[in-house]
Order: C-alpha cells, then structure tokens, then sequence
C-alpha cells in the first residue's frame, strides 16, 4: 500500500525525464562506482519525501542491465520506516550522468548527478527535471561543513532555490 501511495505521488514526475534548462549532468560517470548507499544529506522538500528523515538511497544492478533503486526513509510522525523500490536507466549515452527513474511502470522521472566528488565519489549534487527537485548526496550520514557549503553556492549559482533546501544529514 505504501509503496502504491509513494508510485502515485510520483506521477507528478511522470513523462519529466530530462534536465532543467542549464543543468548539465557530468560525464566521464562510472556507474559501477556510483553503486551502492547514499545518505541524503539535504534536499529541496518534495511531495514524495515530505517530511522523512535518515533518508538513504541503494543502488544495484538488476539482472537486466538496469539499476534497482531502493530508497529508505524514517517517518517521525507516524513512527516508521517508509521505503520505496523502482529502477533507472540511463537517460541517454552511459558514461553520463543522466537517468531516468522509476517508481511507477513506465512512467520515468529525470535523475541528473550534475555534481560529483570525482575522486572518491564521496558525495554527489543530484536534479530532477525542474529545479524543485534537488538532492546531496553523500557516503556517510555527515558531510563536511565546508564541501556542503560549497555544494549550496554552487545550487544558487545554477538558480536552485537554496532558501527552500532543508539539511536533513548532519
């Protein structure tokens, strides 16, 4: 049922897989290093995550060559945890960083890593299709203060609203 209602509320998504005028993904993306846990760290609030906390996202290959999808989040509301499974695809060309993703069939929303650590791949800055979507990402629950200090000039200087950006990491 969970699951049925996050799909839904994700529609608001359906037929936007793209990037917002502007935002670039990077390239030179290597999918196998990407793989594995995230923590949220910060986002631009949404319908679909409203109001969750130590949200985390994992991302593995599936047996058909795209990437399973498995986002976790605590409700402290309703005192739960909420989780949520859809695939990705690449958007395009896969040494990009441009996906689309999926909750709900075929319905596909954009996932754009337009920022990335690319050393370590310790932390990412992640678009939807408009620039109400906006994600940090990072290996570890925390972040340093001075890379994500960075990271939100840099989301204002590519016209994100960084007044609407909530710190949900440490």
């Amino acid at each position: 049922m969970k699951r049925v209602i996050l799909s839904l509320l994700l529609l608001g998504l359906a037929g936007c897989a793209g990037a917002p005028e502007g935002i670039v993904a990077v390239d030179r993306f290597d999918l196998k290093r990407y793989l594995g846990t995230w923590y949220e760290v910060a986002r631009i609030e949404n319908r679909f995550e409203k109001g969750t906390e130590q949200v985390s996202a994992n991302y593995s290959l599936r047996e058909d060559g795209k990437v399973k999808v498995l986002n976790r989040g605590y409700d402290p509301v309703q005192k739960r945890w909420k989780s949520a499974e859809g695939k990705a695809k690449f958007a395009g060309d896969p040494t990009v960083g441009a996906l689309a993703v999926s909750f709900f069939g075929p319905f596909y929303g954009g996932y754009n890593v337009f920022e990335l650590d690319r050393d370590n791949y310790s932390w990412a800055m992640v678009a939807g299709s408009s620039r109400d979507y906006l994600w940090v990402l990072s290996r570890t629950p925390q972040m340093d203060r001075a890379v994500y200090s960075r990271l939100m000039a840099e989301a204002n200087a590519k016209g994100f609203d960084t007044l609407r950006v909530i710190r949900t990491g440490k």
